[in-house]
């Protein structure tokens, strides 16, 4: 692998906005993808982009923009993909056969993808067949917002190949930006996934007028369902309480940027799924997450009683004042 590997972001949404914005800094040149050709002339002309976290800045002559995916995928050594999951699969269908073959893959994706109930390093793995080694995720209690006001941050790179976590994690890392590497590729990636149901649970409580105090205790169930739940998927040895993982929750359940806890919350007042959904211009990845959650669960058999609240609020439609009020039962 080259020793000053290239990088390309997949994805035109805040969160690659943010991690472009973090590879700039260490970067000459980054490819960027975003198949939004507005954005992108936009971009080129004013220096931000327009929808997304339209306050960062951009140096012009370090991006590599482009609307061909395949264009990204040809320039770089190392793939950093942020697209919502629920739309991984449709831009994959663009990729050219072989393409991605010896590229290393990271995923920056906190979701699984619908299509086949798998998290995105699992997908890459068994569909496109990218050694596990070569995959490798981005995650931690880390908000665009927050990037973008370069506000302190934590990041955590988790790769089976340490070196490649290493490229990645000192390329990301800055003055407002800490990073870290793991291991535990599996995990930290079902964490992030499923971070975004426990906070669409605090949001819908939040909105049925629950207070603080058991908002507590969402968060305190939640992180113990969460290694119920991981354990299943794959047990090793991982310390929960780190921020790859209780860190992540926390920050998902609790902030104002939560665009998972805006989404709980309306569904709480009383929105539907569909004029949630409508109401909010990103998309809400605990939504899709949910379903793919429950689902592998009846495999896995954890005691999830937060994750089969949420499901049983947002696919069959019963009340979310009854279900929580059964939840709370539940929960100690």
């Amino acid at each position: 692998m080259n020793q000053n590997p290239k990088f390309a972001v997949i994805g035109g949404g805040s969160w690659a906005t943010a991690i472009a914005k973090m590879l700039c800094v260490n970067l000459p040149e980054i490819a960027w993808y975003m198949r939004n050709e507005s954005s992108i002339d936009h971009i080129k002309n004013y220096k931000h982009n327009p929808n997304y976290l339209s306050s960062v800045e951009f140096d012009t002559t370090k991006l590599r923009l482009t609307s061909d995916i395949n264009k990204a995928i040809a320039y770089a050594d190392y793939l950093i993909f942020a697209i919502p999951s629920a739309f991984l699969s449709a831009e994959l269908t663009k990729v050219l056969d072989g393409s991605l073959k010896d590229k290393v893959i990271f995923s920056a994706i906190k979701g699984i993808v619908p299509e086949t109930f798998l998290i995105v390093g699992e997908h890459f793995n068994q569909k496109f067949d990218i050694p596990l080694e070569n995959i490798g995720v981005i995650t931690g209690p880390c908000h665009a917002e927050e990037v973008a006001l370069e506000r302190l941050s934590y990041l955590t790179i988790a790769c089976g190949d340490a070196e490649k976590a290493k490229v990645v994690a000192k390329t990301l890392a800055g003055n407002y930006i800490k990073t870290k590497i793991s291991d535990d590729i599996i995990g930290t990636e079902y964490a992030a996934m499923l971070k975004n149901i426990y906070a669409i649970a605090a949001g819908i409580a939040h909105g049925l007028g629950y207070g603080d105090n058991f908002q507590a205790v969402i968060m305190s169930n939640a992180i113990r369902e969460m290694k119920k739940f991981i354990k299943k998927v794959h047990k090793m040895k991982r310390n929960i309480n780190n921020s790859a993982y209780l860190g992540d929750l926390l920050v998902t359940g609790y902030s104002v940027f939560s665009r998972n806890r805006m989404f709980g919350n309306m569904i709480g007042k009383g929105y539907t799924v569909k004029s949630a959904m409508m109401e909010m211009s990103m998309v809400a990845e605990g939504y899709y997450a949910v379903k793919s959650a429950y689902k592998l669960n009846q495999e896995y058999k954890a005691q999830t009683p937060i994750i089969d609240a949420v499901y049983e609020i947002l696919y069959e439609g019963k009340d979310a004042r009854e279900t929580f009020k059964k939840l709370t039962d539940k929960l100690d």
